[in-house]
């Protein structure tokens, strides 16, 4: 044998010059191999101190979001820098799993880390000039999503291998791919697969099917490009791709591919009529959150659990929206949103609608749309999705005046226009609007004060101020029981008959302002009971209640239920609702007659938990006992009697017309030109309350809008769902009342010994007074009064 290192004797015969190669590259290798391992050792030697803990990864604890749920745990909102649902190893479907390992590492129970075998296929298939393929395990994935930076340099290579190696010493498999499933990022700012799989098919990772899976295995390799949202073309081939990687690697049969294939998948919608809307609930959460717990809810996977009831959340999203839209068929069409020029060639056309609808996105239900072709009879229009849209009979109606020959230019519907369309009940297409007015609506249960639905306006995208905390407003006459309220503790009953005649008041002597008010129709009935008074909503006879029993009176009487003193001045105009109220409030308030005479107080959160669901806060509802006893129980008894006759006889009648109960008792309310429109009512579980109006206040309507017309529908089409089931409940009368010819009183105001009647004879006429003050015409109060009241009906 050929030794190069030994001395030849001249004798020797010369060895073949084959073996002088073979040993000198054997010699050239080994020295190679020797200087890789002296190298890798020196490598290894200087990494290994720096490469960071990774023990900690046997207990994972991913960045999660603060997640915010419904009383019956659906999900009513997240918020955080990262939004992943962590997801136990055995709770993630095996059909998961194996698309993952088909597509990133089907070799992955086999190695230690690192593939090496993995390593040659892909440098064979790169010099080949073949498909690209990387040779990255899913161990190696975890290490650099965990610790690494995304850079492509050989240091971090090496780090990202060593760390590997030990990742694969420390943890088992199973808690390595745990790992993976969870943190790994997949666009649309779901980590982890269980957020992608909400993210993106609107449904829990339990229930993916093999399709549904190959398609969310294949956003690890590009999240961006790979998106079926952004990308549904790149989306569908990289799904394709991994079907057939899971049936290469024996994790389903050709007949499961081939059915994978040709399955349909549904993306998640935004404009989803099912899905769950409470983005006001959770901002309103968050809010609470952040200014107890700080920064640190965003990141530590804090679950807050609210009273909210999801069917009732979604019944009051719902019906506050249609009645809104309703009230948009009614109004004069505003014409298109914009005008675009589109281009004749028609491969062109897609990427114009494109650009004029991303500035117009849709409004859940509401949809942006091009118009293609107008004519008064048809209308054709295309989606930011590429939908074709075709309008007409009845959906052309309600822009009809965009549509005539002479329209003016600013509404005319023509080519190019954006407009909004929206399906009916026969789910055909008509042209709406995005509507200008606003509109609030809660749900409680006024014997603990749990909030069981709120929607504080039509849309959170479009306009995120909460109209149920926030949004102060003139409650007009949905007011008036509290006053009624007042009027019992001074003798009034439900049979003192009041003159529904007219009143004026002379300009006072210091500037005040004349005022003759009127009833909402213009008309007087003449002498009425308190009943029938309320019963049809009377300005003049509530004027003249308020007038007899003092408005300082009633002002004290009203914070009982909850309200500012300070937000409603003690003059005649309280009457009317003239102060300033929150639904919130007034929720509050019609409680107090819901529950027996108790304040209760609004709340939202019921419990506040960690990552690990040790429970931080929980909230107990305060007992319905005399300590909080806001008016006498024989007030409430009284007054439900006479809202009860509202509904079933009154201006509310249409509540009991759509729900056909007994238990239904409630108060319509609409102020001044009709700026403002209320239905505040209950049944003894559930007070709901309706606010309709424009942020900056102007009538409801070209005729104007009332109470009954456009809040109370939106209450009986919650209240159809929310008491649903709930048995008809008959109050318990409490002591301190009798019965008299079929009226009820307070024992100690029976016929004889009230007030029977107010306002009838000449001389009994409430004196004239000034309008701004409530006090005596020539009686100058004092000049600080003045500017409040004067400043309050600017």
């Amino acid at each position: 044998m050929f030794n190069p290192f030994k001395p030849r004797s001249p004798d020797a015969p010369e060895p073949p010059r084959w073996q002088r190669i073979a040993v000198w590259s054997a010699i050239v290798a080994g020295s190679g191999v020797l200087v890789l391992a002296v190298a890798g050792a020196v490598a290894i030697a200087l990494i290994s101190p720096r490469l960071p803990d990774s023990s900690e990864l046997a207990d994972y604890r991913p960045k999660q979001p603060l997640r915010v749920f419904s009383s019956d745990g659906e999900l009513l909102g997240e918020f955080g820098e990262e939004r992943r649902n962590l997801t136990p190893f055995a709770a993630i479907p095996k059909v998961m799993k194996d698309a993952v390992l088909a597509v990133e590492d089907a070799r992955f129970y086999d190695h230690g880390g690192v593939d090496y075998k993995g390593f040659v296929r892909a440098a064979v298939a790169s010099l080949k000039g073949g498909r690209k393929q990387g040779a990255s395990t899913i161990t190696m994935q975890v290490a650099r999503n965990v610790y690494l930076s995304s850079e492509r340099t050989l240091s971090r290579k090496a780090y990202e291998i060593l760390l590997s190696l030990r990742l694969e010493q420390q943890l088992t498999k199973d808690q390595i791919l745990e790992i993976y499933m969870n943190q790994i990022y997949l666009g649309n700012r779901a980590y982890g697969f269980a957020a992608a799989s909400d993210a993106y098919f609107g449904k829990p990772l339990a229930n993916i099917t093999i399709a549904e899976a190959a398609m969310l295995a294949g956003l690890p390799k590009a999240p961006g490009t790979n998106n079926p949202v952004a990308n549904p073309r790149r989306a569908r081939a990289r799904q394709l791709y991994v079907i057939d990687r899971m049936q290469e690697t024996g994790f389903i049969t050709a007949e499961q591919a081939a059915e994978a294939k040709k399955e349909e998948l549904h993306l998640r919608d935004a404009a989803d009529p099912n899905r769950l809307h409470a983005e006001f609930v959770a901002e309103t959460v968050r809010q609470m959150m952040h200014a107890q717990y700080g920064d640190s809810i965003y990141t530590s996977g804090m679950k807050v659990y609210t009273s909210l009831v999801a069917a009732d959340q979604s019944a009051a999203y719902r019906s506050l929206r249609r009645g809104i839209m309703d009230y948009e068929r009614r109004q004069p069409y505003r014409g298109p949103e914009k005008f675009v020029d589109l281009p004749d060639d028609p491969k062109e056309v897609d990427e114009a609608v494109d650009d004029a609808l991303a500035e117009h996105p849709d409004n859940g239900d509401v949809i942006a749309a091009v118009v293609l072709e107008a004519s008064p009879k048809q209308v054709s229009a295309v989606r930011a999705n590429g939908e074709a849209i075709e309008i007409t009979g009845e959906g052309l109606r309600p822009a009809q005046s965009g549509l005539a020959a002479k329209a003016q230019p600013n509404i005319k519907i023509r080519r190019g226009a954006v407009i909004r369309v929206a399906r009916t009940a026969k789910n055909n297409w008509e042209i709406t609007q995005l509507p200008e007015v606003e509109g609030a609506f809660i749900g409680m249960d006024p014997r603990t004060g749990a909030i069981k639905a709120l929607v504080g306006g039509f849309d959170y995208s479009k306009n995120k101020f909460n109209h149920v905390t926030q949004a102060w407003r003139q409650p007009g006459s949905s007011f008036k029981p509290f006053i009624y309220s007042a009027a019992l503790e001074k003798g009034f009953t439900p049979a003192t008959v009041v003159n529904d005649a007219p009143l004026y008041f002379e300009p006072g002597a210091n500037g005040g302002q004349p005022w003759e008010p009127k009833n909402f129709d213009g008309g007087f009935e003449g002498p009425m009971p308190l009943r029938t008074a309320l019963m049809k909503s009377k300005n003049l006879v509530t004027i003249r209640v308020l007038q007899s029993i003092g408005a300082d009176y009633a002002q004290d009487w009203i914070t009982r239920f909850g309200f500012d003193k300070d937000k409603h001045p003690a003059n005649l105009p309280m009457a009317l609702g003239a102060g300033s109220v929150t639904p919130l409030q007034m929720a509050a308030g019609y409680s107090v007659f819901a529950n027996g005479g108790y304040r209760v107080n609004p709340y939202l959160v019921t419990r506040v938990t960690d990552a690990k669901d040790k429970v931080l806060m929980e909230t107990e509802p305060a007992a319905l006992d005399e300590s909080n006893r806001a008016i006498p129980a024989r007030n409430a008894y009284l007054m439900d009697s006479l809202l009860q006759s509202v509904v079933r006889n009154g201006t509310g009648f249409k509540a009991y017309q759509a729900l056909k109960r007994d238990d239904l008792f409630g108060k319509t309310g609409t102020t001044n030109d009709s700026f403002d429109t209320w239905f505040a009512g209950f049944q003894p579980t559930m007070v709901g309350v309706t606010w309709i109006g424009y942020d900056t206040p102007r009538q409801l309507g070209v005729r104007g809008e009332t109470g009954g017309s456009l809040s109370l529908p939106i209450w009986t089409g919650y209240m159809q769902t929310a008491l649903r089931g709930v048995p008809v409940t008959q109050l318990p009368e409490p002591p301190g009342l009798v019965h008299v010819d079929g009226e009820l009183y307070f024992d100690d105001y029976a016929p004889g010994r009230g007030v029977a009647s107010l306002g009838l004879e000449p001389e009994a006429a409430p004196q004239p007074v000034e309008v701004l003050t409530g006090v005596p015409i020539g009686a100058p109060p004092p000049p600080e009064e003045r500017n409040r009241i004067l400043d309050f009906f600017r």
